[in-house]
């Protein structure tokens, strides 16, 4: 096993007492995570970096409810998410039997109580159920928000990470933006002077 990236300093302060959960979750993808096709060979020696941190970023833009993570995976950043927020109930949406089972049994061992994995697409998920709904690296916005926004209630919260080029993808949705009625479309850039690398996060209301 590659050797596991040491703890960044930013990682005490935004996981706060729940950075055991945090050490233990990155050790453990570290150690299976790329036997079980969860994570590439590259990845252990930048995983605090460039994607534990980087999904915790988001923890504050969580609200207290149902908050659904679209192809959760590795749990980057569902699991991630639910260790940061243990006020949020997480539903974790994936589809591949192997993946729900490194999820399911990661929630258990880690303790974390507010987490529900299901096995399906999101075209699959119950619709209208969701108060706020999550996604890294899964698909371009003009595909990512027509098979997500069904899954939201009125009012629900839209809340993507993104590349460098989200601009451009915003661009290209804007049809799709308009269809679905989405409101105040934004994108927030956090962890700049805080983490190592920063997070783009596309965020929009559903009216």
């Amino acid at each position: 096993m590659p050797a596991l990236e040491p703890e960044p300093a930013a990682a005490a302060v935004l996981f706060g007492d729940r950075i055991e959960q945090a050490r233990a979750f990155t050790e453990h993808l570290a150690r299976w995570g790329e036997e079980l096709g969860l994570i590439g060979p590259l990845e252990p020696p930048r995983l605090w970096s460039r994607h534990v941190i980087n999904s915790v970023l988001v923890a504050p833009l969580l609200r207290p409810g149902r908050v659904g993570d679209v192809g959760s995976g590795a749990g980057l950043p569902g699991l991630v998410l639910a260790i940061a927020r243990p006020d949020v109930d997480l539903v974790l949406i994936e589809p591949m039997e192997r993946r729900v089972d490194w999820l399911s049994a990661e929630a258990e061992r880690l303790g974390l109580e507010n987490v529900t994995v299901l096995r399906a697409r999101a075209e699959e998920a119950p619709q209208e159920t969701l108060d706020q709904v999550t996604a890294r690296a899964v698909t371009a916005l003009s595909k990512l928000i027509p098979i997500t926004a069904p899954l939201l209630r009125p009012g629900g919260e839209m809340i993507f990470m993104k590349g460098e080029r989200v601009g451009e993808e915003i661009a290209a949705a804007q049809k799709v933006i308009r269809k679905h009625r989405l409101s105040s479309p934004e994108v927030i850039v956090l962890g700049e002077g805080i983490a190592p690398e920063s997070t783009r996060v596309f965020r929009a209301t559903l009216d």
